[in-house]
């Protein structure tokens, strides 16, 4: 995984990989950054498409004020992807965010992440008409502790997914909403991530 926004990655290939996504509008391509200050600078210079969705990583509250410059970003979806969640996000603002991902840490020195932590920023979400997805407790494995946050899987999408490509998504059973067996390209039109 890399970051589409690292200070080493020339404006001229950012335009070329955002020329790409523009014209593979047949795919939802998130894109998530850790360079908050660079994507706002260069965000005015780039096309946002419906089909590309931007997201920032904010682990802790030191990092809180990425949202501002997320919410600086023209895009039809901002997200904020708190995986790992290494600590409570006190003082996050979540107006004109979209999406909210969570998760704990994985990996053979993972830090465990705490329930409170997740109930709030849930709840938060829930307040504020955010969509919340939570991905994973963590562990030594990603699938170690499971998906269930209070007894319940929370992997609610933005309302600005397109139709065809929701109808594209399996149900919670893992069966396909499409009646007829999906093609190989009807299988790929998934959100996927760059970044």
């Amino acid at each position: 995984m890399s970051d589409l926004f690292h200070e080493d990655i020339p404006p001229e290939y950012i335009a070329r990989v955002f020329d790409v996504m523009v014209h593979a509008d047949h795919h939802v391509f998130q894109v998530l950054t850790k360079r908050h200050k660079r994507l706002a600078d260069l965000a005015p210079d780039l096309p946002w498409p419906k089909n590309v969705w931007i997201g920032v990583t904010i682990e802790n509250r030191r990092f809180v004020d990425r949202a501002n410059y997320l919410r600086q970003v023209p895009a039809a979806v901002r997200f904020i992807s708190a995986e790992p969640l290494l600590g409570p996000l006190e003082g996050l603002d979540l107006k004109d965010i979209h999406w909210l991902i969570s998760g704990g840490e994985s990996g053979p020195k993972h830090r465990p992440v705490k329930e409170e932590w997740l109930v709030e920023l849930r709840d938060h979400c829930l307040d504020e008409g955010v969509a919340y997805f939570f991905k994973q407790w963590g562990g030594a494995r990603p699938k170690s502790g499971g998906r269930q946050l209070q007894g319940r899987t929370w992997d609610e999408m933005p309302n600005a997914m397109p139709k065809s490509l929701l109808d594209e998504l399996p149900t919670r059973q893992g069966a396909s909403t499409r009646r007829k067996r999906p093609t190989q390209l009807q299988r790929s039109r998934k959100p996927m991530p760059i970044g």
